[in-house]
């Protein structure tokens, strides 16, 4: 008989053991880890990969906090370094968000969060002498069986992983079916997961003189008003690209990453959740962008950025008040070449594949499709 996958509080012990260290700072992860382990284990369907895979990650993220307090209880000066105008880009998935992220990442005068920092943020980059062991082609390598998106090991990386460490985080609903987390998640307030994201930040600039950062996800649609609650001084940019595009896109990234771990993809589930949260998020967007703080926002059409991408990010920087450098152009021009020369070729399934009506996705996104177009008319 299979050994019964670990619980919440099993995945504790083990972290505690491995890291030899029981300060957590708070326990606002334990309703989050013990409702995604209930929902791994009652509706995951995870196969014997994913058993080995996703379990040691949680172990992995309970870790980190536990090095990342004992850092801080360390060096309690880490906390006094402030995150500097940071500028997060939050969109639908599948709008060029992430090439854009890797074009800003060129910026030699601005800070972002690195692929192989982003699970191992302890301890500071700038403690490390010499080659730090944790740059790795390794933290580049794709989970599933395409090219989802841009990578390489000096890369930027979303937000997911340092989310995950508060266990409030949809990286993991791209990993199994578990729906019953991905509801609770839906509804349930961040102000803690970015507040500790914000303490990780810190971290990782120490030692170093603080630059501006750069971050993205587009998962932070769905928690805007926490997320500018943790980082006041914030400013946001918006890719945009026809919903129909971008659902059929991320549920063909849900269904190559599901398959990985389960031998059962529900392809209607993953058209469902998707359908769900990006929907949800982008309403909340619009409802914040009603105010005053539509101010914080610039927008940047797909097809305008695959056009004359440097020029997009000419133009926002403009907007936030930053020159572009020749050094930083020449890097821009230099990754946007060779990536196009490695570009695979896009295509996607269809929506009924994944039991959505393209006139329904129309309907329910006409309004932000229409904000849109107003968003980014003055700038084509």
């Amino acid at each position: 008989m299979a050994a019964a996958p670990p619980g919440d509080q099993e995945l504790i012990d083990t972290a505690v053991s491995q890291a030899g260290l029981d300060d957590f700072g708070g326990d606002s992860f334990r309703e989050g880890l013990a409702r995604l382990t209930s929902s791994l284990r009652t509706e995951g369907r995870l196969n014997t990969a994913g058993e080995s895979v996703i379990y040691p990650r949680l172990v992995s993220h309970l870790v980190t906090r536990l090095q990342v307090e004992d850092w801080y209880a360390r060096h309690p000066e880490t906390d006094d370094s402030p995150v500097l105008s940071p500028l997060i880009g939050l969109s639908l998935p599948r709008t060029g968000s992430t090439a854009l992220s890797f074009l800003l990442a060129q910026d030699p005068d601005v800070r972002y969060l690195h692929i192989w920092e982003s699970g191992q943020p302890v301890p500071p980059p700038s403690t490390v002498a010499g080659h730090d062991p944790r740059v790795s082609p390794l933290y580049a390598e794709k989970i599933g069986t395409k090219d989802h998106v841009p990578s390489d090991a000096e890369g930027p990386m979303e937000c997911l992983d340092l989310m995950a460490l508060d266990f409030r985080t949809m990286i993991y609903e791209a990993f199994a079916r578990i729906p019953s987390y991905a509801r609770w998640l839906n509804d349930e307030d961040l102000t803690s997961t970015y507040a500790y994201e914000r303490r990780v930040l810190k971290l990782l600039q120490f030692g170093e003189t603080p630059r501006p950062w750069r971050l993205k996800s587009p998962a932070h649609m769905l928690w805007v008003g926490d997320l500018l609650s943790v980082f006041p001084d914030v400013r946001f940019v918006m890719t945009h690209r026809d919903p129909t595009d971008v659902l059929a896109s991320v549920c063909d990234v849900y269904a190559d990453i599901g398959a990985t771990f389960s031998d059962e993809v529900d392809r209607g589930y993953i058209g469902e959740v998707n359908f769900e949260q990006w929907s949800l998020g982008i309403d909340r967007v619009l409802s914040l962008r009603d105010g005053p703080e539509n101010e914080r926002f610039y927008d940047i059409d797909f097809r305008a950025m695959q056009a004359d991408p440097i020029g997009e990010v000419r133009s926002l920087y403009e907007w936030l008040g930053e020159p572009v450098s020749d050094a930083f152009e020449q890097r821009m021009r230099r990754w946007w070449g060779v990536n196009s020369e490695n570009r695979e070729p896009s295509t996607h399934s269809s929506l009924a594949d994944y039991g959505l009506d393209a006139d329904d996705v129309r309907s329910r996104f006409a309004e932000y499709v229409t904000r849109a177009e107003e968003w980014t008319a003055h700038r084509s």
